[in-house]
């Protein structure tokens, strides 16, 4: 916890000084490179705080009442600025009329977000679609699919594991934190629910969530 604050005052200030719009041409890359690697450094910060949270058992599930539409429809404005150009679609399928679940929203939100992440950062054309649906024995399963790098069969479970990062020429230039995926497993055990990946390399990856 004590790292969150002088980080988030880095942030902050870079912000600050990046808005203010007088710095130089150089001077204002410098500044975006530090506010980026502050942002890198507090998210990190914050998964292991969660997966500490986790594993001590100090995490609190608070259930409630999730229309799933209204979570699709506030996770695609919020990943929609990030798919720039062409290349890549994001697609958020409608979900069926009315469909509801009981479970955590916010951390049921942080798991998608983080698979989210990945998809988006991980495929260069395509698309990244997210779906949801209501299956057998009152369950719901929410999907992220992607037409990304994909992941061999061999470490599909590897990915899972705290600090592991898949090799491959598109990982050497989109550094991740190893941490995101078994945060994604551990939040999804947490609230009762399984978490499925189909991958083949050059094709993309699917993860389910129930």
């Amino acid at each position: 916890h004590e790292l969150r604050t002088p980080l988030s005052s880095i942030l902050n200030v870079s912000r600050l000084m990046a808005d203010a719009g007088t710095l130089s041409e150089d001077d204002a890359r410098h500044v975006g490179l530090i506010r980026r690697s502050a942002q890198s450094l507090f998210d990190i910060v914050n998964d292991l705080l969660d997966l500490a949270k986790i594993e001590s058992g100090r995490i609190d599930v608070r259930a409630a009442t999730v229309h799933a539409g209204d979570l699709l429809v506030a996770l695609r404005g919020m990943f929609r600025p990030l798919v720039q150009g062409d290349a890549v679609a994001l697609v958020v399928d409608e979900p069926p009329a009315g469909l509801t679940l009981v479970t955590d929203e916010q951390k049921l939100s942080q798991v998608l977000r983080n698979l989210l992440s990945n998809a988006v950062k991980y495929t260069e054309r395509g698309e990244v679609r997210l779906s949801v649906a209501e299956v057998e024995g009152d369950m719901v399963e929410f999907t992220v699919r992607d037409t990304g790098i994909g992941i061999a069969a061999g470490d599909v479970d590897r990915v899972f594991e705290e600090f592991t990062q898949v090799e491959g020429p598109l990982q050497r230039r989109v550094k991740g934190t190893g941490l995101g995926l078994p945060l994604v497993r551990q939040l999804t055990r947490l609230l009762g629910g399984t978490v499925r990946l189909a991958s083949e390399p050059g094709v993309g990856s699917t993860f389910t969530i129930s």
